[in-house]
């Protein structure tokens, strides 16, 4: 995948919509001193570039129930079931990430349960039955003092 560049008045932009994904494009436009039809159209050329991913309204899991987030490493048979078991782990709706990860796994998901049981049966039920699967490892998250986006504020201009 080919480097995007973007300049300052796009890296504004990113900044801006990374604090909030919702602001109008013209009050992003008086921030960055351009019309709102210009922001319109650099934000539609991010999009279409691949920078920006999409926008996406984040729930607090906690608040919703689910009060254990764990990370499990899965080691896998052999690399030519890595992406089977990535199809199997699509259909477990506790499973919010998956990662190509080097070390002893394979994989390294993250997940969401309501509680240990929760995610003793996930785990027994579910991942450990994945054709493939001959070992997991999970850690259980305790807090997350930190979550954010990339800091697009440092990206070099394209001079």
């Amino acid at each position: 995948m080919a480097k995007v560049i973007i300049d300052k008045i796009d890296r504004k932009i990113l900044q801006l919509l990374v604090r909030n994904a919702r602001m109008p494009f013209l009050e992003i436009a008086r921030e960055c001193g351009i019309s709102g039809a210009a922001i319109h159209q650099r934000v539609k050329k991010l999009d279409e570039q691949g920078v920006i991913l999409g926008s996406r309204l984040v729930v607090d899991p906690r608040l919703v129930g689910y009060d254990v987030c764990a990370f499990v490493g899965i080691r896998v048979q052999e690399p030519s079931l890595e992406s089977a078991t990535i199809d199997n782990l699509k259909h477990i709706p506790e499973v919010v990430e998956c990662h190509y990860i080097t070390g002893e796994h394979n994989l390294l998901i993250k997940m969401y349960c309501k509680d240990n049981e929760h995610l003793m049966r996930t785990l027994a039920e579910k991942i450990r039955n994945i054709p493939g699967v001959v070992g997991t490892e999970t850690f259980i998250s305790l807090m997350e003092p930190l979550s954010r986006q990339i800091d697009v504020s440092h990206l070099d201009d394209d001079e």
